[in-house]
């Protein structure tokens, strides 16, 4: 199964992601209206090397993520910087050219609290002798909608992110991760594991109140010590 192919588009808030099917391009039209930003989702999403499909899915779900306008009374919590470095040299050459390639989209997403040193070091990992990667090229873009939640929720809660704890996750790493589900969101790039220097509770609160104020369509999970946010399209609670 192929995934699909992303474009991105020339205004520097909207990105859309084009379904594989020609109907279904016909059916979905992205639409970016007072920086609302719509994607399509592949619904029976496959990874690289991996055999399996999303349940209860029949069709493309849509992500809307509404972005924060320029003159924002939200400022940066942190000023993220653009360099990144110090991955176990054997994760840096297993990457070859998309890690350079991959900090370059991170930081054209202009986030105001996340850094590209921040979502990378996600995927430096290694658990016993399987390490992560980064994600599938054509599937860079399904990330920059939940990166730009969680960096509006840092904005309101003027609180900066300590750690991206996970992100993309490859099947087979994901199958090393205690307690991972075998169709986690975090094999489709839309998922990202967060803690920030306050309580996990202060960090759910803040994202589902963001969510049922129409910022994004998405799944919040609440942890002991971290928050699941995803940007599925469709809103579900744990």
């Amino acid at each position: 199964m192929t995934a699909p192919q992303e474009q991105t588009s020339s205004h520097p808030s909207l990105i859309s992601t084009t379904p594989p099917s020609d109907s279904l391009v016909s059916r979905r039209k992205v639409i970016g209206t007072l920086g609302v930003a719509t994607v399509a989702l592949c619904s029976s999403t496959g990874t690289a090397g991996a055999m399996w499909k999303w349940g209860g899915m029949n069709d493309v779900p849509v992500v809307k993520v509404k972005t924060i306008p320029s003159d924002s009374r939200f400022g940066k919590v942190a000023a993220p910087s653009k360099n990144v470095g110090g991955f176990p040299e054997e994760w840096v050459r297993l990457q070859g050219r998309n890690l350079k390639d991959y900090t370059n989209y991170l930081n054209s997403l202009k986030l105001r609290n996340i850094s590209a040193q921040d979502v990378i070091a996600a995927h430096a990992k290694e658990r016993g002798s399987v390490w992560n990667t980064l994600p599938p090229r054509e599937w860079w873009t399904r990330m920059g909608y939940t990166l730009r939640v969680i960096d509006r929720v840092s904005s309101e809660m003027r609180t900066p992110v300590k750690e991206i704890v996970s992100a993309y996750r490859t099947p087979a790493y994901n199958a090393r991760c205690g307690g991972a589900k075998r169709q986690s969101w975090h094999q489709a790039n839309v998922a990202v594991d967060v803690q920030f220097d306050t309580s996990a509770r202060n960090v759910t609160y803040a994202a589902r109140s963001l969510r049922d104020r129409g910022l994004f369509k998405g799944g919040v999970g609440s942890y002991s010590s971290f928050t699941h946010i995803d940007t599925r399209g469709k809103n579900v609670n744990w």
